[in-house]
């Protein structure tokens, strides 16, 4: 592992942070450094401290302990980040025989430099009873590839030398750090100390040493699980694989069968498929499922990926019937098991706790890949981050010996830990939390106001268009405020059924299935009848009639896969009940779509899909974005008019029964009370119009 300490870079941040002092500065600097380095953390892992002499508001110098914060994660972290404590008061702490863990948090938040500090780590009591200004900790790879090992203390000292000490592993808090603090005491010459099956803590009195100490060990770690896999036997990938698990079928029966936890109810979950070239090697080892399904590399991870994964091999398997026999099967036997472990655990401890759901949260599928899940698309993508981490080095591990995992009754303590799942944060879920959203024309404005309010609903939200260099301006528009991970891309033409089913499977790879679908894609053109020529005609049938049988018809398998029912709404128009002169080609096509969309409410009641329609009008722009279709209609109802733009929206509003102007936004909302299925609605239309009474539905 490189050492990226740069002298330059670390005054840097003295001059940046000069409002604080100058240690913290630098303990931002090397908390960064090595939360930047995913060998060393993952998602908040780890944590760093450093101790410094402050005067408080009555100007009384005080010892002061800087110490991560919950919420921060180390590879940006802030100076608030690293919330300040009484330090001396923190050490008296260690004289009591014992301290419960709600009492240790209310002791770190009375103790606090600033009330509204976020809460401290829960090993502050470990970085505060040890004696140095700079402590690192991390769970680094390589070291809990080591940790893990039937003869783990042995290999650590043959790989890492006579400067370290070792602990078992010990639930963190108030026993640790008394533990850690004796061990020290008894061989002060250490500079670090490994917990077993769960990370390493460094130490130094300045931070660049603290800093050094940490690559140097892990380095050696690196190298040590290096050389033992030189020459090493190779295993035999399996030869009977033969045709690859079809993505489209795996994918969204996997995600039904995991949302239908009981009868009548219903949970949508996000998926997250990986499938690099070192996880598909592994996932071919004729020892996968011995090696793979074992327990977590540290128990930090229990509640981010439970503590084994599931393992599914479908040689042999083939059609939607087998897979979902084999799937289901599957996963009732690793809920089964989850129980059993529940109810063992509880009666051993004599403990009353609430179980937690029993589903798995990685999923190994030999040929297919690495498949998480997530109640968000942030849940799923961090159990993956950990997940590939972890099948990188069990592999390496094999190399050194036999892989020995943390007793159940540990990992139960720490997954049932009211501390660790506070990190979960959880909360009332949003109306569309992990529902997954397509909508067309996402290059146009009302594509806008529907992604916006989707997101803001809890949906993942793909947008299609054919014009990639419009779709990305609203993408990155969106992303701004709700991240990538949340909306994507997809490049697609709706006319062409070719290019709907590929982008269709690209959706199903990248989220695992689909919930809401949303044909929005209209091109407009204008011309009376007797001039309107048939290829412009045809064209826009092909968008706006064809192009909403296309999605629909491709959407239709995955609903059914799934199993768990869907909402399909149609951006219709008010042209629907009340056409204009020269629109011919637009009132008609929205005509036939609308009618398309009755149809599809008769034929997919049977399967829980819902099918409703909004009549929307005179939407010109969002925040920058036009709108397609008034590109192109909007100059001729100008000059028809004789009106400038600002004017053509005033006579648009003013001619509305409410004298209002119709947002994107508006259209956003509609689509949103459809898919969140408030009321039991299918075949319906709803005008986001403003009230056109020549237009209201009949």
């Amino acid at each position: 592992m490189r050492n990226r300490y740069d002298k330059d870079e670390a005054a840097r941040f003295i001059a940046t942070y000069a409002d604080s002092p100058p240690e913290l500065a630098l303990r931002v600097y090397t908390s960064r450094l090595i939360g930047q380095e995913s060998e060393l953390v993952l998602h908040g892992g780890g944590n760093t401290s450093v101790k410094a002499t402050v005067k408080n508001i009555l100007n009384e110098e005080m010892e002061v302990i800087f110490v991560k914060g919950s919420g921060w994660d180390l590879g940006d972290i802030e100076p608030p980040g690293l919330p300040g404590l009484d330090l001396q008061y923190l050490r008296k702490l260690r004289v009591l025989a014992s301290l419960t863990d709600e009492e240790m948090v209310n002791q770190f938040r009375t103790h606090l430099l600033d009330a509204s500090s976020p809460n401290p780590s829960i090993e502050t009591l470990v970085h505060a009873f040890l004696p140095h200004k700079f402590i690192d900790h991390t769970h680094a790879d390589a070291i809990v590839t080591l940790t893990n090992q039937e003869k783990g203390e042995i290999l650590l000292r043959e790989a890492l030398g006579h400067k370290i000490a070792i602990l078992p592993f010990i639930m963190p808090g108030f026993p640790l750090a008394k533990a850690m603090a004796e061990l020290y005491e008894l061989r002060p010459e250490i500079d670090c100390l490994i917990l077993m099956n769960h990370g390493i803590f460094t130490f130094a009195d300045d931070a660049k040493t603290s800093y050094d100490l940490m690559i140097e060990y892990v380095s050696k770690a690196e190298e040590f699980i290096a050389k033992a896999g030189v020459g090493q036997k190779e295993v035999v990938s399996i030869p009977t694989i033969g045709v690859r698990p079809d993505t489209d079928l795996v994918l969204p029966i996997l995600r039904g069968e995991l949302g239908l936890i009981s009868k009548g109810i219903k949970q949508h979950f996000s998926l997250e498929l990986r499938q690099t070239d070192d996880i598909m090697a592994a996932l071919e080892r004729t020892d996968a499922s011995e090696l793979l399904v074992t327990g977590v590399l540290t128990p930090d991870h229990v509640i981010r990926t439970k503590n084994y994964p599931l393992f599914l091999d479908f040689s042999g398997v083939s059609g939607n019937e087998e897979i979902a026999q084999l799937i289901s099967k599957s996963i009732m036997a690793y809920q089964k098991r989850y129980d059993a472990y529940f109810q063992e655990q509880v009666s051993a401890k004599n403990q009353k706790r609430s179980k937690l759901d029993s589903l798995p949260r990685v999923i190994l599928v030999r040929g297919l890949g690495l498949v998480t899940v997530g109640a968000t698309p942030k849940a799923a993508a961090v159990a993956a981050d950990i997940a590939e981490h972890t099948i990188r080095a069990k592999v390496k591990a094999s190399a050194v010996g036999p892989y020995r995992e943390l007793a159940e009754s540990f990992i139960f303590d720490m997954e049932y830990w009211s501390l660790e799942q506070a990190k979960l944060k959880k909360g009332k879920p949003l109306p569309l939390q992990g529902r997954i959203a397509l909508v067309t024309g996402g290059g146009g404005a009302i594509a806008v106001g529907i992604g916006r309010q989707l997101l803001a609903a809890g949906a993942k939200v793909f947008l299609s268009d054919i014009n990639e260099e419009r779709l990305m301006v609203v993408c990155e528009k969106l992303q701004k405020d709700y991240g990538c991970q949340m909306v994507l891309p997809l490049v697609m033409d709706v006319s062409d059924e070719g290019s709907v089913v590929r982008a269709m499977t690209e959706l199903v790879a990248k989220a695992g299935g689909l919930d809401i679908l949303v044909p929005n894609a209209g091109v407009a053109h204008v011309a009376r009848l007797e001039d309107l020529a048939s290829d412009k005609f045809q064209q826009v049938i092909e968008v706006n009639l064809k192009g909403v049988f296309h999605v629909i018809k491709a959407a239709v398998p995955i609903f059914k896969r799934q199993g768990m029912g869907g909402g399909i709404v149609i951006n219709s128009s008010k042209n629907v009940f009340d056409p204009g002169a020269a629109f011919g080609a637009y009132s008609a096509s929205k005509a036939g779509a609308h009618q398309l969309g009755k149809i599809a409410a008769l034929e997919l009641a049977e399967i829980g899909v819902r099918v409703n329609m909004i009549n929307a009008d005179a939407i010109f722009d969002d925040e920058g974005v036009s709108s397609g279709l008034w590109d192109v209609v909007g100059p001729d109802r100008m000059r028809s008019r004789n009106l400038d733009p600002e004017g053509l929206k005033k006579y648009y509003r003013d001619r509305n029964l409410l004298k209002t102007t119709v947002l994107a936004d508006h259209v956003g909302k509609a689509v949103v009370f459809f898919a969140s299925e408030q009321t039991p609605t299918t075949g319906a239309t709803l005008p986001v119009d403003g009230g056109i009474p020549a237009a209201f539905p009949r």
